[in-house]
């Protein structure tokens, strides 16, 4: 068993409840999607695809395992209509039943655009959880670093004394260097070659999980959004 599938077989025992299988979907979620324009970027392998286009994939495989057990809500940063794309933080929908085919159109229809705004859209995604008077649950699906000022590290640690019980998962999918980090006053705190949105699951009890493929993104997102009733009904995959 290679490194990455020991942390998600880690990962899902982590998920199982303690007292019922209905406790670990107890809790409600948010995800939060990367929409920046570095997920329509091509890479220097023209035969590769776009991390759009690889993400959408993994979310057709992964959500149909997920959405039933789970409500779930979708907000996405970088694409929109405000001239400043730092401002183009969308809630698309609050933690819903049954969200996959919500989620998956929404994410289809979606054009990437714009800057990272880490620290605002996971802030945002809290507060649709109603994070200091509910508990609940954040997985942030990123390819980058902050690049719109915010300090991700800082907000970790707020979430976690204000919060009343929030936990920020964050998987990183094939993370884009940022040649820039040693301007960011953070990225010590999570180490070169990781996005600092590390940071945000470091400090809420989360777990990081650094994805390159279709697979390994499907599998995390089961890790940190499933629960321990996953695997009792395998769903299909969604087509497009």
């Amino acid at each position: 068993m290679g490194r990455f599938q020991t942390l998600i077989a880690t990962a899902l025992i982590a998920t199982l409840p303690s007292t019922s299988l209905a406790t670990g979907c107890a809790r409600d979620a948010m995800l939060v999607f990367d929409g920046s324009a570095s997920m329509d970027e091509l890479s220097f392998d023209v035969s590769r695809k776009t991390r759009i286009v690889d993400a959408r994939d993994a979310l057709r495989d992964a959500l149909p395992d997920i959405t039933p057990f789970r409500r779930v809500g979708l907000l996405t940063y970088g694409p929109g209509a405000n001239t400043d794309s730092c401002a183009n933080i969308d809630l698309r929908f609050g933690p819903r039943a049954d969200a996959a085919v919500d989620i998956i159109s929404q994410i289809d229809g979606m054009q990437p655009k714009g800057l990272t705004a880490l620290a605002a859209s996971v802030r945002a995604a809290a507060d649709a959880l109603d994070y200091r008077n509910r508990s609940g649950i954040v997985v942030l699906v990123t390819d980058g670093n902050e690049t719109c000022g915010g300090r991700p590290c800082a907000l970790g640690s707020a979430l976690a004394q204000e919060a009343r019980d929030l936990t920020v998962h964050v998987i990183g999918f094939q993370v884009v260097v940022d040649f820039f980090s040693w301007d960011n006053p953070e990225q010590v705190d999570v180490g070169a070659g990781n996005t600092v949105a590390k940071c945000l699951a470091d400090r809420t009890g989360g777990l990081y999980v650094s994805t390159e493929t279709v697979d390994e993104l499907a599998d995390a997102l089961r890790a940190t959004l499933g629960c321990a009733l996953i695997g009792s009904t395998q769903r299909p995959r969604i087509a497009s």
